[in-house]
């Protein structure tokens, strides 16, 4: 079993509008429906799950309706920050499933994930037990500490740029969550920071420079300008 885990419990501050930013419409679609369908058509993917900002459900459920979602068996309510929000929805997958069964967890504002990136992670998360999807860091790296100036920098080719989804078996993901609570690990940013932090071994997927997240108004620019692109390429 492959479970898709989308994470959607954040309300968007640094995008500044008036509704979350994963409920944005996007030439006539919102942006969570571009990422819930990218996990629809996907042969190998079994289950979606969605963890959601709360007062939004309803709203969600129509939504997946409407767009025929029909993998979609779960919405869970958003916790406090993005760790709690996953542990929310990992909660719930585990009344229901196996603990070798394997959870993507996604950001609901990566609506360009591909179809070679999710395979690639469900491959690699059978092999390895984790999968992080990643890029190259192509730029010139700069140490700081104050952020306004610098008198080092850090090797590129030591840094990898993270990107979602990370992979894992449903049970170890579970324990590694409640690892962390024990330790006292309560905001970590995402999945492998959580397994870094516990000083647990990930393994690297493939990621794309398409696979953009949406956090700033500039972002949907471009992801309007991926969007025109990809329907260039389907003209006959």
């Amino acid at each position: 079993m492959n479970i898709a885990l989308v994470i959607a419990g954040g309300v968007g501050k640094r995008m500044q509008q008036d509704i979350p930013k994963q409920f944005l419409t996007v030439d006539n679609c919102p942006v969570i429906i571009y990422t819930l369908k990218a996990f629809q058509k996907h042969p190998s993917i079994d289950v979606i799950a969605v963890v959601c900002v709360a007062g939004w459900e309803n709203v969600l459920e129509a939504y997946a309706k409407q767009f025929n979602i029909t993998k979609l068996k779960y919405i869970v309510a958003g916790g406090k920050n993005g760790q709690d929000s996953i542990r929310n929805g990992l909660l719930k997958l585990r009344e229901e499933y196996e603990k070798n069964d394997v959870v993507l967890v996604h950001d609901a504002i990566r609506p360009m994930v591909s179809d070679e990136i999710i395979s690639d992670c469900i491959v690699t998360t059978r092999k390895y037990g984790s999968a992080i999807s990643t890029i190259p860091c192509a730029e010139a790296m700069l140490e700081t500490e104050n952020g306004v100036q610098s008198l080092g920098s850090y090797p590129r080719e030591k840094l990898r740029r993270t990107q979602t989804p990370q992979g894992f078996y449903l049970g170890e993901l579970c324990d590694a969550h409640q690892q962390a609570l024990e330790q006292g690990i309560n905001n970590s940013v995402a999945s492998c920071t959580l397994y870094v932090e516990l000083g647990k071994q990930v393994h690297f997927s493939s990621g794309s420079e398409k696979n953009i997240k949406l956090t700033t108004t500039d972002d949907i620019a471009i992801f309007k300008a991926l969007l025109s692109i990809k329907k260039a390429e389907w003209l006959k």
